[in-house]
């Protein structure tokens, strides 16, 4: 009975150590979010290996062309509070945007993706090539629907 206890006792204090919280909320990629400019995107059910796939629509472009839904593509890791990486692929200019960061919970249970961005536009030529790479940050929050 003494053993058992004590095992109990240690399994107890073992799920309360710091990073092995039983009770840690899991921030969950999965659903609507919007940025700090007005951007949304919508992620798509995971993967048992931690890819997804969904569709990202800027609010902000240096081209004069309409601004349509693109496709993205991208995996995390599978924890409570993530990194992930993610490709969108413009389907209204020669652009690629890659994007990396983390998903995170604060003590209110509100989500944050704190994000690093990288944006290659097409150049005609290697002389333009200084001009063809943007570095940004973005802080996604949460979008919620009527419907969630």
């Amino acid at each position: 009975m003494v053993l058992t206890t004590s095992l109990l006792l240690l399994l107890g204090l073992a799920l309360l150590a710091p990073g092995l919280s039983a009770d840690q909320p899991q921030c969950v990629l999965t659903g609507n979010w919007t940025n700090d400019l007005g951007s949304n995107m919508t992620i798509g059910k995971l993967s048992s290996n931690g890819e997804f796939a969904g569709t990202y629509i800027t609010a902000v472009t240096t081209t004069k062309k309409e601004i349509k839904a693109s496709p993205l593509v991208g995996t995390q890791h599978n924890n409570t509070q993530p990194t992930f990486g993610f490709t969108v692929n413009w389907n209204f200019t020669d652009s690629t945007t890659v994007f990396t960061g983390q998903c995170f919970v604060d003590e209110h249970g509100k989500e944050t993706l704190k994000t690093m961005w990288l944006l290659r536009s097409h150049v005609d030529s290697i002389k333009d090539d200084w001009k063809a790479t943007m570095v940004g940050t973005n802080n996604f929050t949460r979008l919620h629907t009527h419907l969630e």
